[in-house]
């Protein structure tokens, strides 16, 4: 029997077959614990109650306390860990079955469960099985979420756009780093002493500061909505949401899978871009490119961030003819990987070193360094 099939098995048998099965990888470790979650309960065990002891079935339910997140902590793995048709089976069980409902039937509970970013992934993930009174509550819950994420975010990316030196315009603004000693200097000549050979400074002259020119550089951003990009969609959603508050920046925002949603009007407001997202499905980034393509107007003025695990679900010749033609007409490619405050990337190492040949830049970057990297690439 292959090991596939070996693991399989313990999987469908559970704890207990492992001298039959063998043992898990660390991946189907956490597969068998989400499975064991949920299907435990069939003989009174569970997660949430504790080993040698029994329990009613309110007690075997979860909870949405900020101190005890099981529920939302169980729909985040699976969606991490499952295929959209087994996610969708565990969902169906766990309401139909064993009345796992909290997350989907009940707002009081969202109401007064703490804003925390594991529960706000959990509601964007169930949120297409809430009905219109639990949604929205729900929807209040990833606005909560969402501000203290833009509070956290926008101060380290617009600090990445603060303005250069105007050498043509004078600023009341009387500090050191604008003193301007030359313009002081012609100015003041007038007050020369020379018999002491001093100059008296009776006007002093400061530089104002600006931002420099750049309103006509547009930045697009492509947001793969694939199930393991979660975190990327996120604050996706509020990094384009603060670009956007940044006049001299034309910001677009495109979610995709096999389909383009672009949600450039709902921009300024990041919870009604997440709460459009539509986790899961296939992924087809050729033709969020090719969409890409059609919004460029001066293309040696555009950036296209696409964040993507690259993994592509249709022919990656379409994907990469279309983006040397972005290239070659002078568009800046920039490829993420991920886009979250822990910047760590899971991609098709193989595509996006493709894409690397060809003149893109592919990597992982914070909002922050993406900033930075934006603010770089049109301040020079």
């Amino acid at each position: 029997m292959s090991q596939q099939r070996q693991s399989r098995w313990r999987l469908v048998m559970g704890a207990g077959s492992e001298q039959l099965c063998g043992g898990l990888s660390e991946e189907d470790a956490r597969r068998e614990k989400c499975l064991g979650f949920l299907y435990d309960r069939e003989c009174g065990g569970g997660r949430n109650v504790r080993a040698g002891q029994g329990g009613s079935a309110e007690d075997r339910k979860g909870s949405l306390d900020d101190s005890n997140l099981t529920v939302p902590d169980w729909i985040n793995q699976v969606h991490e860990l499952f295929p959209k048709r087994t996610i969708e089976r565990l969902e169906k069980d766990a309401l139909e079955r064993y009345q796992l409902e909290e997350m989907v039937t009940n707002p009081e509970l969202l109401a007064r469960a703490q804003p925390s970013p594991t529960l706000l992934k959990a509601v964007l993930r169930t949120k297409h099985l809430m009905n219109q009174e639990v949604l929205k509550a729900a929807q209040q819950l990833v606005r909560k979420s969402v501000e203290e994420l833009m509070k956290k975010l926008a101060q380290e990316v617009r600090s990445a756009f603060q303005g250069s030196l105007n050498r043509q315009s004078r600023s009341y603004l009387k500090i050191a780093k604008n003193f301007d000693i030359h313009a002081t200097i012609r100015q003041n000549l007038r007050h020369y002493d020379p018999q002491y050979r001093r100059l008296i400074i009776e006007t002093p002259i400061f530089y104002s500061r600006i931002r420099r020119q750049v309103d006509r550089w547009q930045i697009i951003i492509l947001v793969d909505e694939s199930g393991s990009m979660m975190d990327s969609v996120i604050h996706s959603a509020v990094t384009a949401a603060i670009f956007f508050g940044l006049k001299t920046l034309r910001t677009h925002l495109v979610i995709f899978d096999t389909n383009v949603v672009d949600v450039t009007a709902d921009c300024i407001d990041p919870v009604e871009t997440l709460m459009k997202v539509q986790l899961g499905g296939g992924t087809d980034i050729g033709n969020a490119m090719s969409y890409a393509e059609t919004l460029v107007d001066n293309p040696r003025r555009t950036i296209v961030v696409l964040i993507s695990d690259f993994f592509e679900g249709s022919d990656p010749r379409n994907l990469l003819a279309i983006s040397r033609r972005m290239i070659e007409s002078g568009v800046t490619l920039l490829g993420l990987a991920a886009l979250d405050e822990n910047a760590n990337p899971n991609y098709d190492h193989e595509l996006a070193s493709r894409l690397v040949a060809m003149g893109a830049h592919v990597g992982a970057m914070t909002p922050g360094e993406l900033a930075a990297w934006v603010a770089e690439k049109v301040n020079r």
